[in-house]
């Protein structure tokens, strides 16, 4: 494949996330898919081109916006994409020549029929080329909200609401944490012995790929050099499934044991109920819509996996039939995701504090729903993949003072991780602070009923 046709299809990836609203993961698994005939060597320039850009994406139009007349929101969709995949390369990509990428850059503006604009793209690029060891942002002192919304490129009303929640240098970590790159986190599937385990070492070594056991989980690891984990014979064979070290400890806190039956009411794509199917005698996982539910059988199949009852259910409807059912109920729910966001860069520029202002909405009726599948007794365990306490702290906090529940403290093994709130059943983990996504972890038990 040449630089113009990775970087055209780049381009095309950038336009339908950042003007048409399409998901940078889900989009990134359709394209590599339909590439199949590609050398990993360019599938992999292409991820990084497409993940960089939208990760740096607010000091990229910073950056713009001190060379061109017009600023970024006002240029015409495709330009303002092939500008910013263009001035990543300049900026943070040392291997690609500038000169190589404000040539390409103003080919592709041709070939796309913007020939006219041939001499704008190439005097933006090349003055930001000449100058780029000398460009101004933010001054951390005198614009500290500033300063951290261009420099990790955060949204400042996201900058804004952490520095509420958390002290300024805590927000730091968070922030600087959300653009380190991040190995493919593995759980090995159904406990295989200590010689599996290093017979799937030595041949995932011949591959090239760095093997390391995750500190916090003895069945998690970490896998970097890695440019497609489906290829791995042994990823076929369900020996090991990618998962989040994060979702792993949602099985950890909920204390699973094999007379157990379990109900995940968001289950997709399947990991937690999949790794609480190894530990129960039964696990009902359902989602809202049959595509996620085919992700979940996908997964199952893989792993062999057979004690799943896998369905489509809006988690906001009352199930009569499963009431008083669940040991343990695994509450998921829909969320701002702003803990992932080192994974889903898109996700903050789709987010606005209306729309986590519904989730939070969301999520008050699924759990006025959810909790009567809890037998008294059992366990609730609520999670999430954000560190925004709306959706986290304060919405446990208006659970267990409106529902029959009560934090339970969380297993000894995890004190560790709790900063000194494992008493009330709490668990937050934060980028750059934890060796995780940023996820929240609360268990809660059902009081037994009183006569």
């Amino acid at each position: 494949m040449n630089g113009l046709e990775t970087r055209s299809i780049t381009l095309n990836m950038l336009i339908r996330i950042n003007e048409d609203g399409a998901f940078s993961h889900l989009l990134m698994r359709e394209t590599l898919a339909k590439l199949g005939h590609y050398s990993q060597r360019d599938k992999a320039l292409i991820k990084r081109l497409t993940e960089g850009t939208l990760e740096q994406q607010i000091q990229i139009d910073y950056i713009i916006n001190q060379f061109a007349k017009i600023p970024v929101e006002k240029m015409k969709p495709l330009i303002r994409n092939l500008l910013r995949l263009s001035v990543y390369q300049i900026i943070f990509m040392t291997n690609i020549p500038d000169r190589a990428a404000c040539d390409e850059a103003v080919k592709l503006a041709a070939k796309r029929g913007f020939s006219s604009l041939k001499g704008f793209i190439n005097g933006i690029l090349r003055n930001i080329s000449r100058n780029k060891e000398n460009l101004k942002l933010p001054n951390e002192a005198d614009e500290p909200v500033n300063y951290l919304s261009v420099y990790y490129s955060i949204p400042v009303w996201i900058i804004e609401k952490w520095l509420k929640e958390y002290d300024y240098e805590q927000t730091k970590s968070i922030c600087r944490g959300l653009l380190e790159v991040k190995p493919v986190t593995v759980r090995l599937h159904n406990k295989p012995s200590a010689k599996q385990v290093e017979d799937w070492q030595n041949k995932i070594k011949t591959t090239g790929t760095e093997v390391k056991r995750h500190p916090y989980l003895d069945y998690a690891y970490e896998l970097n050099c890695i440019e497609n984990i489906a290829d791995l014979p042994c990823f076929q064979a369900g020996f090991l499934t990618v998962q989040d070290v994060s979702s792993m400890l949602v099985c950890e806190a909920a204390g699973i044991k094999p007379e157990d039956i379990v109900i995940d009411v968001c289950a997709a794509p399947g990991g937690k109920a999949l790794h609480a199917a190894e530990r129960a005698k039964k696990v009902i996982a359902r989602d809202i819509s049959e595509t996620k539910c085919n992700y979940i059988r996908e997964n199952a199949s893989r792993l062999k996996q057979t004690n799943l009852e896998i369905s489509v259910y809006d988690a906001s409807k009352l199930d009569v039939s499963l009431i008083n059912k669940a040991d343990i109920l695994l509450a998921d729910l829909p969320c701002s995701g702003l803990g992932v966001i080192g994974k889903k860069p898109d996700i903050k520029y789709k987010l606005s504090p209306d729309s986590i202002s519904g989730l939070c909405d969301l999520q008050r009726r699924i759990l006025s729903t959810i909790w009567q599948y809890v037998k008294p007794g059992g366990i609730l365990l609520y999670s999430t993949c954000t560190i925004n306490q709306d959706e986290n702290e304060k919405m446990m906090a208006w659970f267990v003072a409106n529902f029959p529940f009560i934090y339970e403290q969380l297993p000894e093994r995890l004190a560790d991780l709790t900063q000194g709130k494992s008493q009330n059943g709490i668990l937050q983990l934060f980028p750059g602070i934890h060796l995780a996504d940023g996820f929240f972890i609360c268990r809660l038990k059902r009081l037994k009923e009183t006569n």
